[in-house]
């Protein structure tokens, strides 16, 4: 499974809403919009990725939610 599909994935099973995109550089970029310890645990779990992924490092960066987002998607 790759990360894209990995957080989405968890997203859904948290009940977390936003999306997930591929960046240049083998960079990933993710919006998650829900329950603050829910995304706690999600950003947890993206720490670790999926099996065999290596991940270098996570920037979080908190905001006030815009509650724009009905479900999770991975966007091209």
């Amino acid at each position: 499974m790759g990360y894209r599909f990995f957080v989405k994935s968890w997203a859904k099973t948290y009940g977390i809403v936003g999306w997930v995109k591929n960046l240049q550089e083998e960079k990933v970029e993710a919006v998650f919009q829900g329950d603050e310890k829910n995304i706690e645990d999600l950003i947890a779990k993206c720490r670790k990725g999926p099996f065999l992924a290596e991940i270098k490092d996570i920037v979080v960066n908190w905001e006030e939610v815009a509650g724009e987002f009905g479900d999770f998607q991975v966007v091209a």
